[in-house]
């Protein structure tokens, strides 16, 4: 039995839409963990942001995804920190 593409396409667009509430609910569960990670560090004296860090995150980003990475780590990490 073979499928149309018509039948292809919707099921891969169900599949991304799928990816998209998955990668959406990584997302705010990491905002609110950096969160936790944020009111600790100011609690204990440090600083809200850790520059050294988010060198490392853009970074692993870069590497895995090419410089299109490097934008997506942005925007995860202004989501992220909240605005500064």
């Amino acid at each position: 039995m073979t499928t149309t593409p018509e039948a292809t396409i919707a099921d891969a667009r169900e599949r991304i839409d799928a990816l998209d509430d998955r990668i959406i609910g990584l997302i705010q569960e990491r905002m609110a963990v950096s969160s936790v990670v944020q009111r600790t560090r100011i609690a204990s004296g440090g600083r809200r942001v850790h520059l050294a860090r988010e060198m490392e995150i853009l970074g692993r980003y870069r590497e895995a995804l090419g410089k299109p990475g490097t934008s997506l780590a942005m925007t995860l990490l202004e989501l992220c920190r909240g605005r500064i």
